[in-house]
């Protein structure tokens, strides 16, 4: 008798497929990817005999450590043949009781020197030979680097000090339903034209965030950078971080008070590139350019004048992943947003790419090396802390870049929704406010995946720096300077005082997860960003924050940081509200009128600039609504043209009381927008 074979079961599909018709066509190379990583963990893990946080303790060992009888210093480089320690201790000449080991064929190399060789403060670097040449290096690990303010001068510094920062507050845990974004800098952060420090942050900028409702600090620039003027994305030291702003044991401290006032705070994690500099960073280390970087014509960033990392390369993931480590568990960030994201999941980087169909999303042309590493990067963060939390700035769509490992994604916590300052930007340029279509607004604003969670902004530092403009800017122009004192506002200024809050108030109430913020915009800051640089005479007039603007009562900007303020106090007071759908009632582009709920509150926009309407209804949940937030309130700069104190009583309808309608019946000036609350019963 003939033996008929059963046909092989049918791989099941992978989550993040069932949930998506349209992923089905890629299925396969949506779990080809899963595997890849999958066999990279248990590649890295020794197949599960180590966990993957025990192999991210790159940091623990490389770099200069003191013990309790010795110290010793550890580097990988290959490529040397000789290779010495240089610095104060040694008069900055090289010196055969400074020179190191290698220690294995991997070629990493060690030096143990006596406990009194070495004292907190000492400048040193590596002086490493290679066939056919020699140079000066920081070492990749090192944890501090200075600049000598004479011959801007970067060296690597010793540092131990007599009592290691001690956290008071030793767990916390971020609250994340909504997430609100303070997106800041260090160094720009005080009015002063200088740089700002950690400490001065921690006194006067911290204060206002908390006061402001926030409850997450994103810091730009911490990773040690040659050139300020970068915003800290030409990193060179990536265990470092930046001595211009002060000491570590400082920047442990701001974190401290953060966490001690309930604010999460996230850094801005640059692994996407790295400085091509040779002497401070790593672009030729010890005489092989490709040591950490791709090889050929991947090797440099063709947009950004920077080096491409080598994913593929179990030790630069070794590098990275303890890179992550480093910050959770040294510093105590609560995660990271990833810079650069689309630079590193295509060849192309993105550039001139359209993405304009899921085809474009698994066609080979992305770099597989660095979506897994992505996803490694994302499970070690929740390993080494399970309330750390991570953002993706991607801007191509990249499907399941912000779903759970476990569903086929990549594991990012938010993405941030890199649309939506585009629109706002093209709508205000581009359009005539009489053609602002209530139906496009909230469809950009709420068109995301359902399985991915996102961070909405206006506008964050990208929309800031210098050549481009901030949206209060882009309503009110050079009229900022001469009409933003209280009585003397033209019409351009009341404009763009309307717009400003309406813009905000739609944007951060439709959020997917949550809202970021940068540092300033809140009450319409009216410079862009331009940090010191040969062609401005290297001015930091631009690189700082007009604090003294809002808090002067007799100008107009306070009325906007008012009202973000109680925005954001209106948001948190309604309970897990971005669990909450977007449940659009109304929208009549050519009444220009939106009505949404989230919750109990109803927000309602009259985004015409001329027409005020009376008694406009909307079929919403019977019952009284109370007015609790209104853009037109004079309290922040508008005309106070509604009672506010009025309650709003639903009017029967006996064709919609079966459904439990009513008709919610609102005075709507021109150019304004109000939020409402339903009472309980």
């Amino acid at each position: 008798m003939k033996t008929v074979k059963k046909a092989a079961a049918k791989p099941k599909l992978l989550k993040i497929v069932r949930d998506d018709e349209w992923l089905t066509p890629y299925s396969d190379a949506i779990a080809g990817r899963h595997e890849h990583a999958q066999y990279k963990l248990r590649e890295l893990t020794e197949g599960g005999k180590r966990t993957l946080s025990d192999f991210a303790d790159g940091h623990l060992y490389f770099g200069l450590h003191r013990t309790a009888r010795q110290w010793v210093f550890r580097d990988w480089l290959p490529n040397a043949t000789r290779v010495v320690l240089i610095g104060d201790f040694s008069n900055w000449e090289e010196r055969p009781e400074y020179e190191l080991k290698r220690i294995s064929d991997s070629g990493n190399w060690e030096l143990k020197l006596p406990s009194k060789a070495l004292h907190h403060g000492d400048l040193y670097k590596m002086k490493v030979y290679w066939d056919g040449g020699c140079g000066e290096r920081i070492p990749a690990w090192c944890q501090r680097v200075v600049q000598d303010d004479a011959t801007k001068i970067f060296s690597a510094q010793v540092w131990a000090p007599e009592k290691p920062y001690e956290f008071r507050v030793k767990r916390f845990r971020p609250q994340r339903n909504p997430l609100l974004i303070y997106e800041c800098h260090i160094g720009m952060g005080q009015d002063a034209e200088k740089v700002g420090t950690y400490t001065e942050f921690r006194e006067k900028v911290l204060p206002r965030v908390i006061a402001d409702g926030y409850n997450c600090l994103q810091i730009m620039a911490i990773q040690e950078h040659p050139y300020y003027g970068s915003f800290g994305y030409h990193v060179s030291s990536f265990f470092a971080p930046s001595s211009r702003f002060g000491t570590p044991e400082e920047l442990k401290e701001l974190i401290d008070a953060a966490h001690a006032a309930g604010i999460a705070v996230i850094m801005d994690l640059v692994q996407s590139h790295a400085v091509k500099n040779e002497q401070e960073g790593l672009g030729n280390l010890c005489g092989d350019p490709c040591q950490y970087f791709y090889p050929g014509d991947r090797r440099e960033h063709p947009a950004w004048d920077s080096l491409c990392f080598d994913y593929g390369k179990n030790e630069v993931i070794h590098f990275l992943l303890s890179n992550c480590k480093y910050w959770l568990s040294e510093f105590h960030f609560d995660g990271f947003r990833f810079d650069g994201v689309t630079s590193m999941l295509y060849y192309s980087h993105g550039l001139g790419e359209a993405f304009g169909g899921y085809g474009d999303y698994f066609n080979g042309h992305q770099d597989d090396n660095a979506i897994c590493y992505l996803t490694l990067a994302n499970l070690l963060i929740h390993e080494v802390n399970p309330q750390a939390f991570t953002i993706a700035e991607e801007v191509s769509g990249m499907p399941g870049l912000a779903a759970p490992f476990k569903s086929g994604g990549y594991g990012f916590d938010y993405r941030m929704a890199m649309n939506i300052p585009d629109f706002w930007i093209k709508t205000i340029k581009e359009q005539r406010d009489e053609d602002w279509k209530p139906s496009s607004i909230l469809w950009e604003l709420t068109n995301r995946r359902a399985d991915e969670k996102t961070i909405s902004y206006c506008e964050s530092h990208d929309q800031a720096l210098v050549g481009d403009k901030t949206i209060i800017f882009r309503l009110i122009d050079a009229d900022m300077y001469w009409h933003f004192r209280k009585g003397d506002e033209n019409d351009m200024a009341h404009r763009g005082i309307a717009l400003h809050k309406m813009i905000r108030l739609v944007t951060a109430t439709t959020i997917g997860g949550g809202y970021l913020n940068f540092m300033g915009n809140e009450f319409g800051h009216p410079e862009w960003i331009d940090f010191p640089r040969e062609g401005n005479g290297w001015s930091h007039k631009y690189a700082r924050r007009q604090w003294n603007l809002v808090d002067n009562k007799e100008l107009c900007y306070h009325w906007l940081g008012d009202f973000d303020r109680e925005m954001l106090a209106l948001i948190k007071s309604e309970k897990d509200f971005s669990r909450y759908p977007v449940q659009e009632i109304w929208h009549n582009d050519g009444d220009q009128i939106l009505a949404y709920a989230r919750g109990s509150l109803v927000f309602v926009f009259n985004f015409s600039p001329t027409r005020s309407y009376t008694d406009y209804g909307f079929m919403v949940p019977e019952g009284a609504y109370d007015v609790v937030l209104n853009t037109d309130a004079k309290d922040f700069g508008g005309n106070g043209f509604a009672d506010d104190s009025v309650r709003h009583l639903t009017n029967h309808d006996p064709l919609l009381h079966r459904q439990g309608k009513g008709w919610l019946k609102l005075y709507i000036p021109a150019r304004s927008a109000v939020v409402l609350r339903r009472a309980e019963e």
